[in-house]
């Protein structure tokens, strides 16, 4: 047996041998990558069957359906939750109503101009305008920040009531009242900011650095605590960090909350 095989290698080219040698290394190859495959998508749906109360998809975030990720998110900080979609009235460029006890209210997107929009409007009816009352997803920084030095000057009050929305920009502007109220389900709330398109990524970047020192400048001079700034450049553009009432008065981004209220009364009767 063993001189009929070393008659058959013998008698085989070199070229046979290596054809050999080949389908083995392919062979072997296909069942190592067979195995990763088994590793990597089928032993994350058995270990979370052994896990009570977790599903397949939350145990192995590669397989877990585009639905279920907001959830696992929110579930980690519920602060922090996917920017949601503006409504009509909302991506309107903002517009001005002035409405009973000098009420001025804000409601729209901050537009490149809105600022200069916002000037004209005080300087018609800056007389009668008490409060500035917010209800907007925010837009251009640089307005905002305008809008919010106006505000200052005027030592005018800024609200955002409840059930009402201030987010992204619009938390700036609302920083600059005198008076910051926040109504009991407002929702108040920050993310990073972005370079305006167009520009080359090291512009980009330079431009993104000069916003968030303008930013960070801007919030001490309206004696806001830094820490705003620092849950806005922790939280993506496509996320939105969103207050709690007490975090509101503890970073004095706000000074009154209405969920504050209940606690006054009661120590006040006390």
């Amino acid at each position: 047996m063993r001189q009929t095989a070393e008659r058959w290698v013998t008698a085989c080219s070199d070229e046979v041998l290596l054809r050999w040698l080949l389908r083995g290394m392919i062979a072997a190859t296909i069942a190592v990558l067979a195995l990763d495959f088994g590793e990597k998508y089928l032993a994350p749906e058995q270990t979370s069957a052994a896990l009570p109360g977790v599903s397949p998809a939350q145990a192995a975030p590669n397989t877990a359906t585009p639905s279920l990720l907001p959830s696992l998110r929110r579930a980690g900080d519920p602060r922090r939750a996917p920017l949601r979609n503006a409504d009509a009235q909302l991506k309107a460029r903002m517009s001005f109503e002035l409405v009973g006890d000098g009420r001025l209210i804000a409601t729209g997107t901050i537009e490149p101009g809105t600022a200069a929009a916002f000037k004209a409007e005080i300087e018609k009816r800056g007389a009668y305008v008490k409060t500035v009352v917010l209800h907007s997803p925010g837009g251009s920084v640089q307005d905002a920040l305008v809008m919010g030095r106006l505000i200052r000057d005027k030592k005018f009050a800024t609200e955002v009531e409840s059930g009402r929305y201030c987010a992204s920009s619009c938390p700036l502007v609302f920083a600059a009242g005198i008076e910051r109220r926040a109504g009991e389900k407002a929702a108040i709330g920050v993310h990073q900011v972005a370079a305006a398109a167009g520009n080359a990524p090291g512009d980009e970047m330079a431009q993104t650095q000069r916003i968030t020192a303008q930013c960070q400048r801007y919030l001490a001079d309206m004696g806001v605590d830094l820490q705003v700034w620092v849950h806005a450049m922790e939280t993506p553009k496509d996320e939105l960090f969103t207050f709690k009432p007490d975090e509101l008065l503890a970073l004095k981004l706000a000074t009154a909350t209405s969920a504050a209220k209940p606690q006054a009364d009661a120590r006040a009767k006390s």
